[in-house]
């Protein structure tokens, strides 16, 4: 029985909510001699994935914020895999999930383009780049024909990493909840461009591992809009891809002023 591949399927919001302050700015107070241009936020709704995203945003001119994120995911195990455990019934396949680790860090480039009355302050338009590094490892397993008709199903540890560079358009709204703190609200930021990777595992193989894991990788010339060349030799395999890639960004951020 053939296995899916994790490691191009496991990698990755929307809530709403409505607030306004009472309070107002000065006309173009990022402008002015008194008050502070910078804000400095942390995205609330990534936490619980293991995901540490800061971003940093200077005014520069009276609706015009420039901004730069960075995003930091230590390498770990897969959050909520345990919510797969009840809908994948292939123990092999479960494996694994279960043991596939992974990790990421990006930088996202922005303007943003405020429509309320000031910079920091209404909904915004905000053109951005994003690049970002993924990281992962594990379990690769394939099975193996013996002597009996049978298989036995065999393992080679997998690791590498994922480049991904893409551009979109982030549609958000920002308010003011006191002097200087802010509740930033991404609603969407969809954003598009291209990957490229490899992923590599080492091991003794006889012929006929080499031809099963052979066999095996190429159930990825199945998977859609993605191309991927594999070489396997006695002394084990490696997998390099390209194709697009897509993502939307969403989140909900507190801001300090400073």
């Amino acid at each position: 029985m053939r296995k899916s591949f994790p490691f191009l399927t496991a990698l990755l919001l929307g809530i709403g909510l409505s607030t306004a302050s009472a309070q107002s700015d000065s006309i173009n107070p990022a402008l002015s001699g008194n008050a502070a241009k910078n804000m400095m936020k942390i995205n609330l709704l990534s936490l619980p994935l293991n995901n540490y995203s800061l971003q940093f945003e200077r005014a520069i001119g009276g609706k015009t914020a420039a901004g730069l994120g960075l995003r930091v995911m230590p390498e770990s195990g897969l959050p909520l895999k345990s919510a797969f455990e009840d809908i994948i019934n292939d123990p092999d396949l479960f494996n694994q999930i279960n043991n596939f680790r992974t990790g990421n860090f990006s930088v996202t480039p922005e303007i943003r383009f405020y429509l309320g009355k000031s910079v920091f302050r209404g909904f915004y338009i905000a053109p951005f780049a994003r690049y970002t590094k993924f990281t992962a490892s594990l379990p690769f397993s394939f099975d193996v024909p013996n002597d009996t008709g049978g298989s036995a199903t065999e393992e080679i540890p997998l690791s590498g990493d994922l480049s991904t560079i893409t551009a979109g358009v982030l549609f958000g709204a920002q308010w003011k909840l006191s002097k200087l703190i802010y509740l930033d609200w991404s609603i969407l930021g969809p954003h598009y461009g291209g990957s490229n990777g490899k992923i590599s595992g080492s091991r003794p193989l006889d012929p006929e591992e080499q031809t099963a894991l052979r066999d095996e990788l190429s159930t990825l010339d199945d998977l859609p809009l993605v191309k991927t060349t594999y070489t396997v030799d006695q002394n084990g395999a490696t997998v390099d891809f390209t194709g697009p890639w897509a993502g939307i960004r969403a989140n909900i951020g507190i801001g300090f002023r400073f």
